[in-house]
């Protein structure tokens, strides 16, 4: 489900990718509409940098990124598998078992990358 990022959402990505300026996808030219795909797409160099990003968020951000991809506001089509590895170890360690394992549920009902 697209959305526009919430003051929140922005305020994530950036504590995450300080260096994040801009809300474009440099592909495709649109507006960031989740939070997780650009971090991984864009500025997480590989999968442990990937890690190293979501270490930074605190656990209330991780909730809250864990309730918009369970509700369906946050996409995870477009992140790939490896890093989805990544982000449910840490929900898994930060959040617990049922919380990753609802996750990665979601994740494969997903119909994958949508624009």
């Amino acid at each position: 489900m697209a959305r526009i990022l919430s003051e929140r959402d922005v305020a994530i990505l950036k504590k995450a990718a300080p260096e994040c300026t801009g809300l474009v996808c440099a592909g495709s030219g649109g507006p960031y509409r989740s939070v997780l795909p650009p971090l991984a797409n864009h500025y997480a160099a590989n999968a442990e940098d990937f890690r190293i990003r979501l270490e930074r968020l605190d656990d209330d951000d991780l909730h809250y990124l864990a309730g918009l991809i369970l509700d369906g506001s946050e996409s995870l089509g477009c992140v790939s598998p490896e890093y989805i590895e990544v982000f449910l170890s840490v929900v898994d360690i930060r959040l617990g078992r049922d919380v990753a394992l609802s996750i990665l549920e979601h994740y494969e009902g997903s119909g994958g990358c949508a624009p």
